[in-house]
């Protein structure tokens, strides 16, 4: 009878996997022990997204069906993507994506960096008093709802409001900045700014907390000034929380609000305030085309992801983890 022997380095090669495998499974109950609490804390919230979230997502198949409500998704007919090419072929609908797309690169320049500032403003106020009630005051207006907003912003600058009412009572000719289709992009920015900046500023607020107040001091001990410290400290320190907010911003880029853009369409028209979530109900949801408007829906979201997959591989060619990095 003969034996064979195998020689030591391919015997070594062909238990390698084995013993990785091991210690795989070794590591992974280990950590299981070690996290079950954290796992069984969160698992409410991977059920909640998977019953509301994910489960409906499942139903972006009547963008590719002749979907009827009354015959269902097994009873309406697949018509493939003769929504999609519908849908490419609308003059209306290339003009609202190119408002969107345009409302959101003027936000992305005017906008974005608002918070950035209102946080290095406040951080640098010595009075923790005074920081918590510009803090609050900022931070107020993110709890209105869009209806009260513009509201606001018609009492103040609309045809009857204060602007209008002062002009006329100097003499000039009064200005209804509400209804005028040409500045309708940096009046909803300037809602925005207004709504939302104290939000933004807060997350900032946060990041401005991590770093390392001995920084400060030991750039201010070499004979660094203020804008040097804010350079070469403070910006790098946010710099990952920038990056990942800009982002999830250009993630959404696609969608710049419904409430807001849908309460002032009619004073300033579709061709200025028609954008891709009120074109989606106009022309999808209100007529009853439920696969068009799922289609429109869809491609927003497509287009999303791509966006967020480029600028996320933008951050890791730049050093930064992004949304997530490869482990």
């Amino acid at each position: 009878m003969t034996t064979v022997v195998k020689p030591p380095e391919r015997a070594a090669r062909q238990a390698a996997p084995a013993r990785s495998e091991k210690r795989s499974g070794m590591r992974f109950r280990h950590r299981l022990r070690r996290d079950w609490p954290l796992l069984v804390m969160v698992l409410p919230v991977i059920v909640l997204l998977g019953v509301f979230h994910y489960f409906p997502t499942l139903g972006n198949v009547i963008a590719f069906q002749d979907y009827s409500p009354y015959a269902g998704i097994r009873g309406s007919e697949f018509i493939g993507f003769a929504n999609f090419s519908r849908m490419f072929s609308e003059p209306a609908f290339w003009r609202a994506v190119a408002n969107t797309l345009s409302i959101t690169a003027v936000q992305l320049i005017f906008f974005f960096p608002i918070p950035i500032a209102l946080a290095l403003l406040l951080n640098s106020v010595l009075s923790a008093k005074i920081r918590n009630v510009v803090q609050g005051i900022v931070y107020l207006p993110h709890f209105f709802s869009w209806v009260l907003v513009v509201s606001l912003f018609q009492q103040m600058i609309g045809g009857a409001g204060l602007l209008a009412q002062t002009l006329r009572d100097h003499g000039h000719s009064a200005v209804d900045l509400m209804t005028k289709p040409d500045t309708f992009i940096l009046l909803v920015t300037a809602q925005s700014v207004w709504k939302d900046a104290g939000w933004g500023m807060i997350v900032f607020l946060a990041a401005l907390s991590t770093i390392n107040p001995a920084l400060y001091e030991a750039a201010a001990a070499d004979g660094a000034n203020r804008w040097r410290r804010l350079w070469h400290i403070t910006l790098p320190g946010l710099r990952p929380v920038i990056v990942l907010l800009l982002i999830l911003r250009l993630g959404d880029a696609l969608t710049v609000g419904f409430e807001q853009f849908i309460l002032q369409r009619s004073a300033v028209g579709g061709g200025a305030a028609e954008v891709l979530d009120t074109y989606v109900y106009y022309q999808g949801l209100l007529v009853g085309d439920f696969g068009y408007g799922a289609a429109a829906g869809l491609f927003k979201g497509v287009i999303g992801l791509v966006l967020v997959l480029v600028a996320n591989r933008f951050a890791h060619l730049v050093g930064e983890q992004g949304v997530y990095s490869r482990s």
